[in-house]
């Protein structure tokens, strides 16, 4: 299934999308949260959804954060060669870890806003992996059985923040609008290989990120139980897997970052696509 959020800000109610419709399915689903993904409910879902009538929404409609605001984002860095070497990085030995504010979180095709003080917004594309079963000390050969599915993930980075600024990278990750996810999560039966996806985004136009999941450092099994072994992952956490070659920090021969006006598009095979337009941080 592909399940999705519709409508305004702060009113979204659960969707699944259907060929090329969304059909409503609040009447059996209260929201995507982590009560939703720690039950049964996909698969409850899934019988009512093929079983039933649905109301389909009316089209052109609002798509927010396919999932409601989880308990955590959990990212990786550094976790493609290339990316690491267009960064001057040494290639990790164990997987990088940082959070995301859950504050960051918008809809898929809501703006950016470039945060105040700004001067190095970034983009990064990436696959997200959103927990559908608790975890905890969870072993490599059982951790696709906490995935519940996988979604599009913008990972915007305000380098100056992240590396400037002294600390921990999560002060040039969490600013609002930061975290555009969707426009839908798919279940774990509607993508054949996770590791053999590719993943693109543009800045206005230029392809400027094309990479594949098949090159990642630490495949996702082995990063659900890695971050396992450290924190318990509850259903509907976010764990968002890296970005490939092409960010703005690593563009040569010099640097360039996000101004307002400009239009970043992005996808991954089978997670679909998103669009934030640029804007300035109101005054």
């Amino acid at each position: 299934m592909k399940l999705v959020r519709y409508g305004e800000i702060g009113k979204e109610k659960p969707g699944v999308i259907i060929g090329e419709d969304i059909f409503d399915v609040a009447p059996y689903v209260n929201d995507y949260n982590e009560d939703f993904f720690s039950a049964n409910a996909i698969e409850e879902l899934k019988k009512k959804v093929e079983g039933g009538w649905l109301e389909k929404v009316e089209k052109p409609v609002r798509l927010g954060a396919p999932l409601a605001r989880p308990s955590k984002i959990i990212c990786v860095g550094l976790n493609y060669k290339d990316h690491a070497a267009e960064t001057n990085a040494p290639i990790p030995t164990e997987p990088i870890l940082f959070f995301k504010s859950t504050t960051a979180i918008v809809g898929p095709n809501d703006d950016l806003i470039i945060p105040k003080n700004s001067t190095k917004t970034d983009w990064e594309v990436e696959l997200a992996v959103v927990i559908g079963k608790k975890a905890s000390y969870v072993d490599e050969q059982d951790a696709l059985d906490h995935v519940a599915g996988y979604v599009l993930h913008n990972d915007y980075s305000e380098r100056a923040f992240q590396l400037e600024r002294n600390g921990q990278w999560v002060k040039g990750k969490s600013c609002d609008t930061f975290a555009p996810i969707g426009p839908f999560i798919a279940t774990k039966d509607e993508i054949a290989d996770v590791h053999n996806l590719r993943l693109w985004l543009k800045v206005n136009g230029k392809l400027l990120q094309d990479g594949n999941t098949s090159n990642l450092i630490f495949n996702i099994p082995f990063l659900v139980s890695y971050i396992s072994q450290f924190m318990t992952l509850l259903p509907g956490d976010i764990i968002t897997t890296g970005t490939p070659a092409g960010v703005g920090l690593g563009q040569k021969p010099e640097p360039w970052y996000l101004k307002p006006g400009d239009v970043v598009e992005l996808g991954i095979d089978g997670l679909g696509s998103s669009r934030q337009e640029v804007k300035s941080y109101p005054l």
